[in-house]
Order: structure tokens, then sequence, then C-alpha cells
């Protein structure tokens, strides 16, 4: 027998095995289920033909001849992408690859929003990935907010089955007149009915950012970004972004149909997208199962009355 198995007492090596495992994160390396895997079914595009500097220009650089864009949070600012066209409905995917060490308070995002029309009754399809408090860990937030709900998210929380930093990682979103689903590297992890009493109907752009959220993001502060650690940088490519080309800016309501555009037909409308298959479902389901650590639908503490679609 080794040393420590009969010099240490139990306790030490109780406190021992403890700390290797919070030392280690929060990941879990289980394996997936096997999916279809949706991001196979559309083109990537170069990032430089989708996409235009939102802020934090000096802190963009584009590789790769255009595929590959570095997006770098520092203490004089983080930075962003938007998309070139507003989308009604469609398939929007990243892969990304996320900023390495203690990233407490560092939050990157990928989302669909129209806030900039709409200030004060914006929709909104997030995907923001969360920075840990106190490990090397990453926390893969989902929300969504429409009709006016600016206030009243519908947040749900997991824990990744890898690490996010050492490669590129799937993350997409799929919008349709049935559904939103979330997914991570093709697995659904999130399904949010069109039935809900909250749904987004206006169309949206598509934005890629890096951002200091400590005030947000960490109980109110407590464990804000470290710029000692700075630069953070994410990296974003394989982008797709397959939906309805919104081409009638003058009226917000209007959907893209052949009989208002030709030209971009919804490729997401089909039965195929209506529903998750079983194989999905299953994912689905083991995700939920093995990697949700917060929902709204649960946190009777935040809501007195919770809403109604978890009911």
């Amino acid at each position: 027998m080794a040393f420590w198995q009969t010099q240490l007492p139990f306790s030490v090596l109780l406190f021992l095995c403890i700390t290797a495992l919070v030392s280690s994160g929060s990941i879990r390396h289980y394996t997936p289920p096997i999916v279809t895997h949706l991001t196979d079914l559309f083109p990537k595009i170069p990032v430089s033909d989708g996409y235009s500097d939102f802020y934090g220009d000096s802190h963009i650089k584009l590789t790769s001849n255009g595929s590959i864009a570095t997006l770098t949070l520092d203490k004089s600012s983080g930075s962003g992408l938007a998309s070139k066209n507003k989308y009604q409905y469609g398939f929007f995917s990243a892969a990304i690859k996320l900023p390495p060490g203690l990233s407490s308070g560092v939050v990157v995002a990928f989302y669909l929003s129209n806030a900039d029309d709409f200030p004060h009754n914006h929709d909104e399809i997030d995907i923001e990935l969360l920075g840990h408090d106190r490990r090397k860990d990453w926390i893969f937030q989902t929300n969504v907010y429409a009709n006016g709900s600016v206030n009243t998210g519908r947040e749900e929380k997991f824990y990744l089955w890898f690490d996010p930093t050492t490669q590129h990682h799937h993350y997409s979103i799929l919008w349709n007149s049935h559904h939103i689903v979330f997914f991570v590297d093709n697995v659904p992890v999130r399904e949010f009915p069109r039935n809900n009493a909250v749904f987004p109907l206006k169309p949206m752009s598509v934005y890629a950012t890096i951002w200091d959220g400590s005030q947000w993001a960490t109980h109110g502060g407590k464990y804000p970004v470290n710029y000692k650690n700075a630069p953070f940088t994410a990296s974003f490519t394989e982008m797709e972004m397959n939906g309805c080309v919104y081409s009638n800016q003058n009226d917000s309501v209007s959907l893209c149909s052949k009989k208002n555009n030709p030209s971009s037909l919804d490729p997401v409308e089909g039965h195929e997208f209506a529903t998750l298959s079983k194989q999905q479902v299953t994912a689905m389901d083991w995700a939920r199962r093995k990697l949700m650590l917060y929902s709204y639908c649960k946190d009777t503490s935040r809501f007195k009355v919770l809403p109604p679609e978890c009911k």
C-alpha cells in the first residue's frame, strides 16, 4: 500500500478528496446521447459576411479569411458583433471557445434581440455563458423575453459536460412559430413552446458579445471580474444564420412569407422542425436530469405566483 494510505488519518484524506473535487470545478465529463446534428443541415458563413462590429472595434479581430472572430474584454472595454440582417425565425448557431482561467464576472453571449427598435417592449432569446464565481468553470444560461417582460425573464441554467475553454463547441437556437429550442453541441437542453405566455414574435438581430457582467452575474458583484487575469478572449467560428431575412422595416409585425418576402422563406417551418424527435426528447431529458442547476419554474422565492407556463 502507498504511504498516504497507511499513514494519513481519515479526516485528512477526506479533506484532500474534497479539495481535489472543488479545485477541479464542477465540469461533468459525461458522454452525451447521440443526436441528429442540426448544425450539419445548414450552411456556415464567414463572420465577415454575416456580421458587423457592434462595439469595441479595437477588441475585435478577424482571422482565417474572416471565418474566425476573436472578441476581447479588458478593463477598457468589451466587444461585440451584430448581424447585418434582421430575422423572423430561423436556426442560429456559433462554435465558441471560451476564455481559460478564472473568469468570474465575464459573460460571453450569443443571442437575438430587437432592443434597439423596441427599447421598452423588446424581444430577446439568450444564450449566456457565465464565468464561475470561484472556479475555472462556466455556466450555460438560457433566457427568453417578450411582450414587455423585460423584468421577468425565463432563465434556466445548466452545467456543461466538457471544458468549453479547450476547443470550440456549438451553441445553437432554433426559433420558429412552434417553439424555441436551445442546443449545446446539437443536444437540446431546453424547449420553450409557443403556447407560453411570453413568446418572441418581432424580427430580431443576432449578436455575439463579451462583457463585464459582475454586478449581474455574480451575486450582486460579490465576485467581480479580476482584470489581473485580463485580457479575456472568446473565439467565434462556424457561424450559421439561416432564417427568414426580414426586409420590410416599415411594418414591425409583418411575418416573412411568400407574399411579402419571396426571396427569403423561413427554412425552419417544415414539419421536421415543428416538434422534437424521440431521439431529441430523450437527449433533452438526459441533459435536464444530469445538468440543470436552476429553473425559474422552481424559484418560489422569486415568484410568489409562478408564471402560468410553469403549471
